[in-house]
């Protein structure tokens, strides 16, 4: 067995007795990425020095008998977005290619005080801006399961990463799905934690109302780990939940019974693969012969979840990327003739397509004479879209349905068709508008290629989501399934 392939308790356990150590557990992942990373392109800028020096002061802190975070000595890959003081974070854009922030995320404070150790930052679609890893500045990101497929978007890079067995958890963003679907994509564990559960503090903003930063690891044990690392309240953050953390490792019991599930009709209707229905129908009836309940339900604005979606996001997308102005930090054209060309020409060279088009349909969205009839409006359905779930978690301990409505795709295949790109998130957009948490767990092959099941819950009900699926996959041992590559 690959030390990849344990968990992060069981590497606690051989670390404490001395059977590892932190300096071999970063040597096997900077291995791994040199075998590797060429053919799958997971990370943007590598902390090879810095880790091992790190990977030497944790060694000797374990011989001396030192106390031992959550996430001692564990390799980890942080999304480009996420800011890292001193390590190029560039967010998948050459606006930032020269940007070293002066500050770390909340959330890798967090991590540095749990006692993981970053391995480097990981490749993504520009600006979080994408659903395949296509719209990286740099290079896309192949999908280890196979090398002529994309392995989602926008956290692409961190879900391939831990698929292919570089790094033992990653880090990403959720905004519309960023988590969940690459997840699906590369058969491994992603979740959007409860808005507002985990300070957005150093997240580079895309659209302020719907990020979020969560874990995608090999397993869901191992996300509860890391979500109960990064989690709490952080008062740098306006949108900080101020709510008591639980202990989510106590909730992976195992057991299901008495569960209420709700299942969306909207979600395993038109537009979804006939193997990947089949596959969750599957994964419900597992649920189902351990004691839980299940029955069909609906939440009817789902349609309008799309159009409500990239109005809001791209409205807020265009307020955010306003401070890119080649003024401050990141690209600067060469020999401007006014303020104006200087914006204009910084802007032009640094911004990817994606980046572009959706800056232009969000500021078209807020300009005089339209605001209310489309960002005002897609605020109004968004409410909708909320209390469609509310009125369900009144019945309901969670709801189901699958995470994607298609296993990946080819690289180069939609690239061309924004639209049919952008209906790829059907099943995890409503989700991001309601705010509420959902994790994405494999749950079998179609083709050759992983499957996700996306658990939702009620919001800041983490441990019933993990609950679930931890029970689920223990029955199962679909997670344990492995790309070719890895």
């Amino acid at each position: 067995m690959s030390v990849f392939d344990l968990k992060l308790a069981e590497i606690h356990n051989r670390l404490q007795n001395k059977q590892l150590s932190v300096s071999e557990l970063v040597e096997h992942s900077i291995q791994r990425i040199s075998d590797t990373d060429d053919k799958i392109g997971a990370f943007l800028t590598l902390n090879e020095a810095e880790a091992r020096k790190e990977a030497q002061a944790l060694d000797a802190q374990l011989a001396a008998g030192g106390e031992q975070g959550l996430l001692f000595g564990i390799p980890a890959g942080i999304k480009d977005n996420i800011v890292t003081e001193g390590l190029r974070t560039t967010c998948g854009s050459k606006f930032l290619d020269n940007h070293d922030p002066i500050y770390d995320a909340a959330v890798v404070t967090k991590l540095r005080a749990a006692q993981s150790i970053t391995i480097g930052k990981l490749n993504m679609d520009e600006f979080a801006m994408g659903g395949s890893n296509e719209n990286s500045a740099y290079h896309p990101v192949r999908n280890p399961w196979d090398l002529e497929r994309v392995p989602g978007g926008s956290s692409g890079g961190s879900a391939a990463a831990v698929a292919a067995g570089q790094v033992y958890f990653t880090l990403g963003s959720d905004t519309g799905g960023s988590i969940r679907q690459p997840a699906a994509y590369c058969g491994v564990v992603g979740l959007k934690p409860t808005y507002g559960l985990v300070s957005r503090f150093g997240l580079v903003a895309f659209a302020s109302s719907l990020d979020q930063i969560g874990p995608i690891t090999k397993n869901v044990e191992d996300s509860a780990y890391v979500l109960q690392a990064i989690a709490g309240h952080d008062e740098r953050d306006t949108t900080s939940a101020n709510v008591e953390i639980p202990d989510y490792l106590s909730a992976l019991t195992g057991d299901v019974k008495g569960l209420r599930i709700g299942v969306p009709k909207e979600y395993l209707g038109q537009g979804i693969d006939p193997q990947v229905k089949e596959r969750v129908l599957e994964a419900l009836k597992v649920l189902e012969s351990m004691g839980a309940v299940w029955e069909e339900v609906s939440l009817p604005h789902t349609e309008y979840a799309i159009a409500t979606y990239y109005l809001l996001a791209s409205s807020e997308a265009s307020s955010n990327l306003a401070r890119f102005d080649g003024v401050r930090y990141g690209v600067r054209a060469e020999d401007p003739s006014n303020l104006m060309d200087l914006y204009r020409r910084s802007r032009s060279e640094g911004f990817g397509a994606e980046v572009k088009r959706r800056i232009m349909l969000g500021t078209y969205a807020l300009s005089s004479g339209y605001y209310d009839a489309y960002y005002k409006k897609a605020q109004q359905v968004r409410t909708l879209i909320k209390q469609d779930f509310d009125q369900v978690f009144e019945k309901f301990d969670l709801i189901i349905g699958p995470t994607a409505p298609t296993t990946a795709f080819k690289l180069g295949e939609q690239v061309g068709d924004p639209l049919t790109m952008y209906l790829n998130d059907i099943c995890t957009i409503p989700v991001s508008l309601a705010g509420v948490p959902a994790i994405s767990v494999p749950c079998g092959l179609a083709d050759g290629m992983p499957v996700g099941l996306q658990i939702i819950g009620k919001p800041f009900d983490e441990r019933t989501v993990l609950r679930a699926a931890h029970a689920f996959e223990s029955q199962t041992g679909f997670h344990n399934l492995r790309p070719a590559l890895s």
